[in-house]
C-alpha cells in the first residue's frame, strides 16, 4: 500500500509520534529509550517555551494504517533574525529500512519551509543546541551519551539519497584517564591559582550547587553566542533547563571558577546513564529511577557535559582549573575515560587540548542541509 505523510493533528497521533522510536527500536543494544515524561513535555507547546518563538510541524508516515516514520520541522525565528537567516530544521527523524519512507518524510518538511519562505533545510537538530543534533557516523559501537543520537546505521545514507550534503561535523573524543592529573596539566592550574586568575567552587551536595546554575546558564549565553546553531536561551529556558538536569548531576562533577563574586567558568560532567535509561524503559514508576541511579554507580564511562568560560578570562589557566578538578574527581571515583561530547570539526583549540590529554576520536555526528 501507500504510505501517507500525515500531519500530527490529534494527541492520539502525538502518542504514535513519541511511541514510534521506543517501537522501531525494541532490541537495538545501542539505543537509549528518553523518558516517556520528558518527551511528552517536549512536544508540547504548553510545556515546551521553544514553541513560543518557533513554528512547528510534527508528521506522522503511516502505512496500512501503523506508524511507518516520523518527522519534526522546526524554523527558529529567535535564532533567525539574531543570525540573518531564513534557515529551518529538520528533527526526530525515524523510519523503518526504506529510504523512500524517509524521504518522502523530509520532502514534506522541504515543502512545509519552502511556504514559509526558508532558503535552506539542515538536521537533524532541535530548537535549540541542548537538544540533540547530528547523526551518528562512526563509534556505533561506543556508549552513547543522553544527550546524543544513536541512530541506525542506514539513516545517514538515507539522507545523502534525499539530496542532503555535509552542514557541519562534530567529533567525540574519548580521553582514557590515567592515575593521576597529568603534570603539566596541574602546572598551568597551578599558575593560575598563584596569580589568583579565579577560585575554584567544588560541591558535595545538590543544595550546594543551585545557588549556581542561573549563573552559569547565563554565562552559557555569552560563551557560546558565536557558535555554531546556538539559539540563546531567555530565563524561563534556563529555569526549565535546571528543573531538567539539576536532579540527575552529581555534584562532584560540577566545577565552577568565580572572580569575586562573578563566575567565570564553569565545566558539567556526569556518570554515564545509558545502561540505566535502556532498563527503566522510559519510566521513571515504579522503579525506574532506581536503575538509573544503579547504573550511575556502576558505570566507568564519565560524560562531559558542557563547559565554558568568560571570554575576558580566556588563555588564563580557566580551564585548565577546571579541567584537572573534573580529572581528579572522575579519578578518585574510579572512572576510567571521558566522553568529551561534541566538539566542532573547526574548533581547533579545544580539539588540540583534547589531543594534549591523549584524547581519540572515537565517535563522529554529522548535520545535513538541503538548499530550498
Amino acid at each position: 500500500m501507500t504510505v501517507e505523510i500525515r500531519e500530527v493533528r490529534t494527541r492520539r497521533d502525538l502518542r504514535d509520534f513519541i511511541r514510534f522510536p521506543y517501537e522501531i527500536h525494541r532490541g537495538y543494544r545501542g539505543w537509549v529509550p528518553p523518558l516517556y515524561s520528558e518527551e511528552w513535555k517536549f512536544y508540547r507547546p504548553g510545556t515546551n517555551r521553544a514553541f513560543s518563538y518557533s513554528d512547528t510541524t510534527l508528521a506522522l508516515a503511516v502505512d496500512d494504517k501503523k506508524p511507518a516514520g516520523r518527522i519534526m520541522g522546526i524554523i527558529n525565528h529567535r535564532y533567525n533574525e539574531a543570525r540573518g537567516e531564513k534557515q529551518a530544521r529538520f528533527s526526530g527523524l525515524e523510519c523503518r529500512e526504506n529510504a523512500d519512507i524517509a524521504r518522502d518524510l523530509l520532502a514534506y518538511v522541504e515543502n512545509w519551509a519552502r511556504t514559509r519562505g526558508m532558503a535552506r533545510l539542515i538536521g537533524p537538530m532541535g530548537f535549540t543546541d541542548q537538544d540533540p543534533q547530528g547523526f551518528l557516523l562512526e563509534g556505533f559501537e561506543n556508549e552513547p551519551s543522553i544527550g546524543t543520537y544513536y541512530n541506525f546505521t542506514f539513516l545517514p545514507g538515507f539522507v545523502e539519497g534525499a539530496g542532503y550534503e555535509k552542514e557541519m561535523d562534530y567529533a567525540v573524543y574519548r580521553v582514557d584517564l590515567p592515575g593521576e592529573v597529568p603534570a603539566f596539566y596541574q602546572k598551568i592550574a597551578e599558575r593560575a591559582r598563584h596569580k589568583n586568575v579565579c577560585r575554584l567552587l567544588e560541591f558535595n551536595k545538590r543544595s550546594d550547587l543551585k545557588p549556581y546554575i542561573q549563573s552559569v546558564l547565563r554565562l552559557m549565553n555569552h560563551c557560546f553566542t558565536e557558535l555554531y546553531g546556538y539559539s540563546a536561551l531567555d530565563e524561563g529556558e534556563m529555569a526549565d533547563l535546571a528543573r531538567r538536569f539539576l536532579p540527575v548531576l552529581d555534584p562532584r562533577f560540577v566545577k565552577v571558577a568565580v572572580s569575586g563574586e562573578e563566575v567565570v567558568g564553569f565545566n558539567i560532567a556526569m556518570p554515564n546513564l545509558a545502561e540505566g535509561f535502556r532498563r527503566a524503559k522510559g519510566r521513571l514508576l515504579p522503579f525506574g529511577f532506581l536503575k538509573i541511579l544503579r547504573a550511575a554507580r556502576h558505570t566507568k564511562q564519565l560524560d562531559s557535559l558542557v563547559g565554558g568560560i568568560r571570554s575576558d578570562f580566556r588563555g588564563r589557566g580557566v580551564d585548565a582549573v577546571l579541567g584537572c578538578a573534573t580529572m581528579a574527581a572522575a579519578i578518585e571515583a574510579g572512572f576510567e575515560f571521558v566522553d568529551t561530547h561534541h566538539e566542532l570539526e573547526y574548533n581547533r583549540k579545544v580539539r588540540g587540548e583534547r589531543e594534549k590529554l591523549g584524547g581519540r576520536v572515537y565517535k563522529q555526528f554529522r548535520i545535513y542541509r538541503k538548499y530550498l
